[in-house]
């Protein structure tokens, strides 16, 4: 049921963090994985260990904001198909509404948001002509959870969690799902340097059951599972995957 051999993945922001424990989550599932970012050298770097640890992933380096053609393009000739697309890619901008004018609300948004749905474009044809389709957003809790000082991060990720929602009642069907998996904090290197502050692990004593950090690699089995034929009838939820902490008053 979580058996991914013959089927292509294309996961963008792919290269770090999140989007890397996912791509060889796929990989160590079976699927033919290919790992997208701005930036070759490091692609190159990640593709290099990955072949070192027996779990090869392909790359496709390219801006998702402008080149969404292309990077699908390079990832079909590589592998003559693409069935599934995860879009890990996201910024943030920490700044207030007194500190951030529109135009750097808008770039946010449009890197965060925009550029979703330009992947959604480019890869839709493929992706509908595979048997099992899957397309997977990661938005994040603050989808639907705020705090201050955060609004343009927060506005697209709300935005993506309902494009995810809108998707799966236009795209869904027999053989195409569309979902999304919400991380809440997870230690990944960009986040070292909070995961390490005592003052703000003793919010996270508070906030979160777990009274812990998500480890990097626990959000792999949320991708493996939605992109596998063992969710073949789930569409349009998002995955919650942050240790409790949404659902604790």
């Amino acid at each position: 049921m979580f058996d991914l051999s013959g089927k292509t993945a294309l996961v963008t922001g792919g290269g770090r963090g999140l989007g890397l424990e996912m791509a060889k989550a796929l990989a160590n599932a079976g699927a033919a994985v290919v790992i997208n970012g701005r930036n070759r050298q490091a692609l190159e770097a990640v593709r290099a260990q990955s072949s070192d640890t027996g779990s090869a992933l392909r790359i496709a380096p390219g801006d998702v904001s402008t080149e969404a053609e292309q990077i699908v393009a390079s990832v079909v000739e590589q592998t003559e198909q693409l069935d599934i697309l995860i879009h890990a890619v996201g910024e943030r901008d920490r700044r207030g509404t007194d500190d951030m004018d529109p135009v750097a609300f808008a770039a946010l948004v449009h890197t965060d948001l925009n550029a979703a749905y330009g992947m959604v474009k480019a890869a839709l044809p493929h992706l509908r002509r595979s048997s099992s389709g899957r397309l997977i957003f990661v938005t994040s809790i603050a989808a639907f959870a705020a705090r201050a000082g955060d609004p343009a991060y927060t506005a697209a990720k709300g935005g993506l969690d309902a494009l995810t929602r809108s998707l799966a009642v236009e795209l869904g069907s027999d053989t195409m799902t569309v979902n999304a998996i919400a991380p809440g904090w997870f230690a990944t290197e960009t986040n070292a340097a909070l995961a390490a502050d005592p003052a703000l692990q003793a919010f996270v004593d508070v906030r979160i059951p777990l009274k812990r950090w998500g480890r990097p690699e626990e959000i792999a089995p949320a991708a493996v599972f939605l992109a596998s034929p063992a969710a073949s009838f789930v569409n349009g939820i998002t995955l919650t995957v942050d240790g409790g902490m949404t659902v604790q008053m």
